[in-house]
């Protein structure tokens, strides 16, 4: 009943985000856009979270990277834009890679701390290598191009700009959706609950954990490489460990529990945002005070809530 519902909602959802250029203006554009990027970037973080029991606080190092590539593919080479994405992945995937390779041999606490500390060192690299990041000032003055494929988009728009991160963070999500729903995802939610017993089973729960955190990284770096345009800069803040938390947040808002959970905390931190910043300067305060009691009170995050209320009236 509830995977029903959630396709319902789901469909009704798609369908209204795929109208939004036509009858909201340019500012909602702007806020669903970042949603679904940092949706996408927190659904990236709850395949090693809420699947596989690891808590990483480096997650911002594969979003940043992800970032920089694009921004740099773009000034240098000039690809198209389907290419510059690839190219983030890639890096991402590379350098998810040689930090997971280091990191999932530990548990827990130590697991956190570890990805934190390279997710430290990976910016402050990007800060200091001026000659190729152009340091704290970040990597600016890009122009997207076209879009690859032989379609003419005119990516500099906002309304098309939009279009293109739905079709790209939907068909990601779905991509996500079948990892997570297959034998291997399967084995990842095992090694969650008890990974000796995975173990013992003759699996090896390191390689699979690896495989994992590599997946994510590079979904991370996708979403890295639609940031970018979409702030017209790469900037160290996106690689900064304070980045890493705003998934983590988004993640265990919305239900780490369910694949959608990320969406919906990535939708409520950026409009909650949003909304306070125009009523306070002091608004980190105001929404971490939120955020803390939704936390608090929605033990299952909204999505899982609302499923279970909707449940209980349904009965």
């Amino acid at each position: 009943m509830k995977t029903k519902i959630l396709m319902g909602l789901l469909a009704v959802v798609i369908a209204g985000l795929i109208a939004v250029p036509w009858i909201a203006s340019y500012f909602y554009i702007f806020i669903l856009t970042e949603i679904l990027i940092l949706g996408l970037f927190a659904a990236s973080f709850n395949l090693i979270f809420g699947y596989t029991g690891m808590l990483s606080f480096g997650h911002a190092a594969f979003f940043g990277i992800g970032s920089y590539a694009t921004a740099l593919v773009l000034i240098h080479l000039e690809w198209p834009f389907l290419a510059c994405l690839l190219v983030s992945m890639g890096a991402s995937a590379l350098l998810a890679l040689v930090i997971g390779f280091l990191s999932v041999r530990l548990n827990e606490v130590y697991f956190a701390m570890l990805t934190l500390a390279f997710g430290m060192m990976v910016f402050a690299i990007a800060y200091q290598w001026r000659s190729v990041t152009n340091g704290s000032d970040g990597l600016a003055g890009f122009t997207l191009g076209s879009f690859g494929l032989g379609l003419d988009l005119t990516l500099g728009n906002p309304a098309v700009y939009y279009h293109v991160v739905l079709a790209i963070v939907a068909i990601a999500a779905v991509v996500l959706y079948l990892i997570c729903r297959s034998s291997f995802g399967m084995i990842l939610k095992a090694i969650r609950q008890n990974p000796e017993r995975v173990s013992f089973a003759g699996l090896n729960v390191r390689t699979y954990r690896l495989v994992a955190f590599v997946i994510a990284g590079t979904f991370a770096g996708l979403a890295g490489g639609l940031i970018a345009p979409f702030l017209r800069v790469a900037s160290p803040e996106l690689l900064h460990w304070s980045m890493s938390a705003e998934p983590v947040l988004m993640a265990i808002l919305g239900g780490t529990g369910y694949f959608l959970g990320p969406f919906v905390g990535s939708a409520v931190f950026v409009l909650l945002e949003t909304w306070i910043t125009s009523y306070t300067e002091s608004w980190m305060l105001v929404l971490g005070i939120i955020l803390a009691m939704m936390v608090i009170f929605f033990r299952k995050g909204l999505l899982g809530t609302a499923l279970d209320w909707w449940t209980e009236v349904k009965k």
